[in-house]
């Protein structure tokens, strides 16, 4: 069994990110656990029930409930970096995660990228670490807008059983979503999942960058 720490800014970014996987991890026996970041909404306006669309979607997927570390939302590049790569530590050093999902490095939102450092940071390889392997996942609307590192998948994991999940999470999410042709959209989210798929020849799949592996 596989201890799972999916690691993003905003409630939202980890079912749009690996919500199947998730759901396939949870499936097989492992514990998952999502740590977030950014509390979500003090940037917006009418966003305070995120926390519950969190904890709706974690169920949805089978996964644990959330922590959230409620830093403010889209200005984690005002705090000391520091600061956030220890509190993502703690978690780490308290789990024990054998595997890391995270946020791509070259996104353009800004909190995407200072997570992706954080956790990067957090879980550098130390003797005893019981950390063996780091995926960065994509995000609809930031991933595919980076302004200066492309996303380039390496490891695919099938979830043509779990993409009616993936969207039933992301359901809980209704207000964060648009409507098609935005890249934030059910349509959209469903369509990347069969490209990355038929790129290996499944029916649907999730698309990751290996940061690290340990065989």
């Amino acid at each position: 069994m596989e201890t799972v720490l999916v690691v993003v800014a905003h409630p939202d970014d980890e079912v749009l990110g690996c919500g199947g996987t998730m759901a396939k991890h949870g499936a097989n026996g492992d514990k998952v656990h999502t740590l977030i970041l950014a509390d979500g909404f003090s940037a917006r306006l009418g966003g305070a029930s995120r926390h519950t669309n969190a904890l709706r979607a974690a169920e949805t997927l089978g996964g644990e409930p959330p922590q959230f570390l409620d830093l403010p939302d889209n200005r984690l590049d005002t705090l000391p970096l520091l600061n956030v790569v220890k509190l993502v530590e703690g978690v780490v050093e308290t789990l024990k995660p054998t595997i890391v999902y995270t946020h791509h490095g070259g996104d353009l939102n800004v909190d995407h990228r200072i997570t992706h450092q954080a956790v990067m940071t957090a879980c550098r390889p130390l003797p005893g670490s019981s950390v063996t392997a780091i995926y960065s996942f994509e995000v609809a609307s930031s991933t595919e807008l980076s302004l200066s590192q492309t996303f380039q998948p390496t490891h695919f994991v099938d979830i043509d059983l779990y993409l009616e999940t993936k969207l039933d999470a992301l359901a809980c999410y209704e207000d964060e979503m648009r409507c098609f042709p935005h890249s934030r959209s059910l349509r959209a989210v469903e369509a990347l999942a069969h490209w990355r798929g038929a790129s290996v020849g499944v029916e649907a799949a999730e698309s990751f960058e290996i940061l690290r592996q340990i065989a």
